[in-house]
C-alpha cells in the first residue's frame, strides 16, 4: 500500500506549511490522482510555500509564474522565433514544460491567458502555430486565486474551474502554529532544509496503483446519488461526468494514503468539499462551501 516516501513527504510537507494537515493531504491526494489543484486565499498564507515544497520532494522540475493583467499566451506557451541561418521558425519552450508549474494569481490575467492552460491541463500537450507539443509526465498544476472581492482581477470560467480536480483554502494558522512559525525564523531556522522523498518515476508508479484501487457498487451508487442531488439544485451548476470521475479519483487517492486498497464511504466525503465547491457554485468559496455542506447532509452512504 502506501509507500513509507508519502509518509515522509507528508511529515516534511507539515514543517513547511504549519498546523494544516487536511489541506496537506489534499493536496498530496490531488497529485496521486493525476489532479491539478487551485489554491484560493489571501496572499501570505504559504501557496507558494507548499507548492515549491511539493515540488521538491518530488523531485520534478518546477516553475513559477507570475500571472499579470498583461501577461499573453507566449508567456505561458512558449514563442516561435525565426533563424536566420536555418530560414526557419524554431518553437521555443514557455514555462509550461515544467513537471510542476505554479501558476501564482491566476486570476490577475485576462481570460485569454488563462485559456492557454486549458489543453495543457485537460490534455497534457499544447498545440502551437499549428504543432502539438507533449509535456512532460508526469504533469501538474497548481494555481493561486485571489478572493474575486480584490481589485484586479478576472472571474476565473467555469471550463478553467472544471480543469481543476480540487480547490482548497489554506486559511489562517493557528496561534500556536504561527508562535512555531516566529521562534523559527527569531532563531535562524524558518527556511526548512527539504529533502528529495519520490522521484517522479517512484510517483508515476504510486500513480498507478492508485488507479487500481477499489469501489464497490455500494461506494459508486453512494457518488452517484451525491452527483444527481447536486444537479436537482436550482441555485448551483450540477456536477458533470468529469466531476464524477475527479471524485472518484480523488477517494482513491485518499483510501491509498490511508493504507487501503479499497474506497469508503468516508474517503468520498473526506475529498468531496474540495473536488465539488468550485464546480457546483461560481459565486464564491463560501456559497459553494454551503451547498457541498448540504448535498453530504442530504444523501446517505449506501451500506
Amino acid at each position: 500500500m502506501s509507500d513509507n516516501a508519502i509518509a515522509k513527504l507528508i511529515a516534511q510537507l507539515e514543517t513547511v506549511l504549519l498546523g494544516k494537515p487536511q489541506q496537506i493531504k489534499l493536496a498530496v491526494a490531488c497529485i496521486l490522482a493525476k489532479g491539478h489543484l487551485l489554491i484560493e486565499d489571501l496572499p501570505g498564507m504559504g501557496k507558494t510555500s507548499l507548492s515549491h515544497a511539493l515540488a521538491t520532494g518530488l523531485g520534478m522540475s518546477y516553475q513559477r509564474i507570475q500571472f499579470t493583467s498583461d501577461m499573453l499566451p507566449a508567456d505561458i506557451l512558449g514563442v516561435s522565433i525565426f533563424d536566420k541561418n536555418l530560414q526557419q521558425f524554431e518553437f521555443h519552450k514557455g514555462p509550461v514544460f515544467n513537471q510542476m508549474l505554479l501558476a501564482d494569481e491566476i486570476n490577475r490575467a485576462s481570460p485569454k491567458t488563462q485559456s492557454a492552460l486549458l489543453e495543457a491541463m485537460a490534455e497534457q500537450q499544447i498545440t502551437q502555430d499549428g504543432s502539438t507539443y507533449a509535456l512532460p509526465n508526469p504533469f501538474f498544476v497548481i494555481a493561486t486565486q485571489n478572493p474575486q472581492d480584490q481589485s484586479g482581477t478576472f472571474p476565473l470560467p467555469e471550463s478553467q474551474l472544471d480543469r481543476f480536480m480540487m480547490r482548497i483554502s489554506i486559511g489562517y494558522p493557528s496561534a500556536e502554529a504561527e508562535m512555531t512559525m516566529l521562534k523559527q525564523q527569531q532563531h535562524g531556522q524558518y527556511q526548512t532544509q527539504l529533502a528529495q522523498c519520490l522521484s517522479p518515476q517512484e510517483l508515476i508508479k504510486l500513480q498507478q496503483q492508485v488507479a487500481q484501487i477499489s469501489a464497490s457498487d455500494a461506494v459508486l451508487k453512494y457518488l452517484i446519488a451525491l452527483v444527481e442531488f447536486s444537479r436537482e439544485q436550482n441555485q448551483a451548476n450540477g456536477l458533470s461526468p468529469r466531476a464524477s470521475l475527479a471524485l472518484l479519483q480523488a477517494a482513491k487517492a485518499w483510501a491509498f494514503i490511508d493504507q487501503r486498497n479499497y474506497v469508503v464511504p468516508e474517503d468520498i466525503q473526506a475529498v468531496f468539499h474540495s473536488v465539488a465547491e468550485h464546480r457546483i457554485s461560481s459565486h464564491g468559496l463560501f456559497q459553494g462551501k454551503a451547498l457541498s455542506d448540504t448535498i453530504i447532509a442530504s444523501v446517505n452512504p449506501i451500506r
